[in-house]
């Protein structure tokens, strides 16, 4: 039987000091599936040369900007299978398209544009171009997750009559981002970040989240956005209705300015018989809470758990697996949707894999949450 060759990626963003980019590598080649190869880290040529040093890169395959990059690859007899993205916000649509034009499917992180305008076009733009599309939404990587997921899809809660989701994080509760603080400073520019500031960054996540386990879909929002911090540009703060397209309504709270937390995610989805709670800070355990009976504690890796979780778990139960192996299910999840299209030339992602519509509508979502944040109103989706 032959051996399957490792997919060759090329990176655009990730240069010293980011954080995300050094994650979606890790991520990429922990199944030993995906190879790093080639990238342009930086806009900065000497700062994109001495991330490929970092990265242990053929110093030929450390590009100075992305179009270098493209149209370098393209040539070459080893070329990249596909181009992971990992720049701050108004980056993705450009390097996106430019990718899938020159025939390069792409593994994007969320959001997947700037604008919800953006995102529309980028749509067509995959459309057009018949290629893989994927969506780093981290949370959804997490077997407890796929856990969540798969009880509500067989019904075993009823039908789902509230939910209630949470991402807070408290680093942003000082203007660091006027003291040159990298992760910051672009996170709090329009101009990089988009509409969108705490809404964005991890409102995305929660809502991707909501949709994502239930399998609802948002039809309404009624959004507050604050900037807290004096000064600050962007939302650091958000509170949400969502009304479901079951009649269910969710509550979303984001926040960046809760000292103290550090990355708290939780969804909790009560149903007519029982209901589920998940904290991203404890991954492995799933408490499931009946009507009528005892509450359970379900943990990864268990026996008893659905094909779906024990699918993405890759270590016996009571070895913890965290944000890296989730990061790592969608890599993986994308390698085996790529290899299948470089076989058949046909791109279809598996249903658990987020994809350029989870990236429209979390786009969407930002635009209708800062529309009536704006308004003081109920909005349509």
């Amino acid at each position: 039987m032959a051996v399957q060759r490792k997919l060759r990626m090329g990176m655009v963003g990730g240069g010293p000091g980011a954080f995300i980019g050094p994650v979606h590598r890790i991520a990429a080649e922990l199944d030993g599936k995906i190879e790093l190869v080639a990238g342009a880290f930086s806009q900065s040529p000497e700062r994109s040369r001495a991330a490929g040093e970092m990265y242990k890169l053929d110093p030929a395959r450390a590009y100075a900007d992305y179009k270098a990059m493209i149209e370098a690859e393209k040539k070459r007899s080893d070329a990249i299978d596909f181009v992971a993205i990992v720049t701050p916000n108004h980056l993705h649509m450009p390097v996106a398209v430019a990718a899938l034009e020159a025939g390069f499917p792409v593994m994007s992180d969320k959001p997947a544009t700037a604008t919800y305008a953006e995102a529309v076009d980028l749509e067509k733009a995959v459309a057009k171009s018949g290629l893989p599309y994927g969506l780093t939404h981290t949370y959804a990587g997490y077997s407890m997750v796929r856990e969540m997921r798969h009880m509500v899809a067989s019904g075993k809660l009823g039908k789902v009559r509230k939910i209630a989701v949470e991402y807070l994080q408290g680093w942003l509760s000082n203007p660091i981002e006027t003291s040159g603080q990298k992760q910051a400073s672009w996170r709090s520019d329009p101009a990089q970040s988009g509409a969108g500031g705490c809404i964005g960054d991890i409102g995305t996540h929660a809502f991707h989240l909501t949709e994502y386990v239930t399998g609802l879909k948002v039809v309404g929002v009624n959004a507050s956005l604050l900037s807290v911090v004096p000064g600050r540009k962007l939302d650091d703060d958000c509170t949400a209705l969502l009304r479901m397209d079951n009649g269910a309504q969710s509550v979303l709270m984001t926040s960046q300015i809760a000292a103290g937390e550090r990355n708290d995610m939780r969804l909790r989805v009560y149903g007519e018989k029982g209901s589920l709670e998940w904290h991203q800070e404890d991954p492995n355990r799933l408490s499931v809470k009946w009507l009528d009976g005892p509450e359970e504690i379900r943990h990864a890796a268990a026996g008893y758990l659905s094909d779906d979780a024990r699918a993405v778990t890759r270590l016996p139960g009571g070895h913890p697996e965290g944000y890296l192996e989730a990061f790592a299910v969608l890599y993986r999840e994308f390698s085996d949707a790529l290899i299948a299209w470089q076989d058949s030339h046909t791109a279809s992602l598996p249903s658990t894999l987020p994809s350029i519509e989870a990236g429209v509508r979390g786009m969407r979502f930002i635009d209708r949450a800062v529309e009536s944040s704006k308004k003081q109103s109920w909005v349509e989706f």
